[in-house]
């Protein structure tokens, strides 16, 4: 499963440079796709969409730093633990139960957005 910060989160930022998939954005911050990966111009997922990895996307939260859903691996292929858990000093990087994902498909994930 992906991770997602809560509401808890205080803006400490220390969370945001550990993420090796650049998930993780401070709350009102557009995002890209090739921000810290391999990923550029017309992409095509494997689910067969397709985007502008150079585009900015909409944040997700205008209040506190947030994770990409589709940019979290759980630091899969990189760490053993994820990173922003790790750092986190208010705990509010946790478990996002509506993003529940097998190690296979972070995997999946990782290489994707890294080879």
């Amino acid at each position: 499963m992906a991770i997602k910060i809560t509401d808890d989160c205080i803006n400490c930022g220390a969370c945001e440079p550990e993420c090796p998939n650049s998930a993780i954005y401070e709350g009102a911050i557009d995002w890209r796709w090739r921000d810290k990966t391999k990923l550029s111009g017309k992409v095509t997922f494997p689910d067969g969409s397709e985007t502008d990895a150079d585009a900015y996307q909409q944040a997700y939260s205008d209040d506190v730093y947030y994770i990409v859903p589709g940019k979290c691996t759980e630091c899969k292929g990189f760490h053993e633990e994820p990173q922003c858990k790790t750092v986190c000093p208010v705990d509010c990087c946790v478990d996002d139960p509506d993003h529940r994902e097998t190690d296979e498909i972070l995997f999946s994930r990782q290489e994707f957005l890294h080879s």
